[in-house]
């Protein structure tokens, strides 16, 4: 991991983004990117408004600058190599672009998280990325200073190679203990018997180390997710994303955006083909 792309409006969730991209990137040696997104005003068809415009846009800029390189000072200098930019746009959209123009590894990004109507309308824009992003995103909703488990859900029957192998990347990272975990849900429902065997080989075939088998009931696999990482300490979720759209996204939802939205504990996504 080279780079690691940071967003920042300033709250203080991206804040904690900030110090965790700060710890990751000392590990791997890695540089941070730190961006802040502004709005483009409406521009209006006069001469005097778009000079006046302009010269607003010029001062937020400059505002904005001053405040990142302030984080910067604060809680990273010294520390890792840190490049901090402002952009103009919507924040999804500027993301989207320094990804593909820095070569990005990684995004750390904070989140408010969304419940209510706001999930089903709005949601969060740490849900919008995890969703859209090429590379995979780590969601920070509050401080995490050390990780010491990571919860790794998984449906054994599916091909979890390429998701495996960075979850396994991940832990070495961190040097954590790995819980692979099976949600059991009424929907969904498997004996014992017949699940715990296809998880035991998935440990052999990609020859997990320092990890714990777990299956766990709930009435949906976000709930049960959110439910079991919760009775751990210091934990990170690693989950696997679809990044499903439009009218495939409404009608299935997603797992991982339901989880960043409802656990506190930092999550790392991956979207799989």
């Amino acid at each position: 991991m080279k780079k690691i792309l940071v967003p920042c409006d300033f709250s203080q969730s991206s804040i904690e983004a900030l110090k965790f991209a700060a710890q990751v990137a000392v590990k791997d040696k890695a540089q941070i990117l730190l961006i802040h997104a502004i709005e483009l005003p409406v521009l209006y068809d006069s001469s005097f408004a778009l000079a006046f415009e302009q010269d607003y846009m010029k001062e937020q800029r400059t505002i904005a600058l001053k405040k990142l390189n302030k984080l910067s000072e604060r809680w990273v200098k010294g520390v890792v190599k840190t490049t901090s930019d402002v952009q103009f746009g919507g924040i999804i959209g500027v993301i989207e672009r320094t990804i593909k123009s820095s070569g990005a590894d990684l995004v750390i990004m904070g989140t408010h998280g969304a419940s209510g109507l706001k999930e089903y309308t709005i949601g969060s824009n740490a849900e919008k990325v995890v969703r859209k992003s090429t590379v995979p995103v780590i969601s920070v909703h509050k401080a995490a200073k050390n990780i010491k488990n990571i919860v790794f859900p998984v449906r054994p029957e599916r091909d979890l190679e390429d998701l495996t192998m960075h979850v396994k990347e991940l832990q070495e990272r961190f040097d954590a203990k790995l819980h692979v975990l099976f949600v059991n849900t009424p929907a969904l429902f498997n004996r014992d018997t017949d699940i715990k065997p296809k998880m035991e080989a998935l440990v052999k075939r990609y020859m997990l180390k320092n990890y714990t088998l777990n299956i766990f009931n709930d009435i949906g696999e976000a709930e049960g997710i959110v439910n079991f990482t919760n009775g751990l300490k210091d934990p990170m979720v690693a989950i696997r994303t679809h990044g499903h759209r439009g009218i495939t996204h409404l009608a299935t939802g997603s797992v991982a955006e339901d989880v960043v939205n409802h656990i506190e504990c930092p999550v790392w996504t991956f979207k799989i083909k």
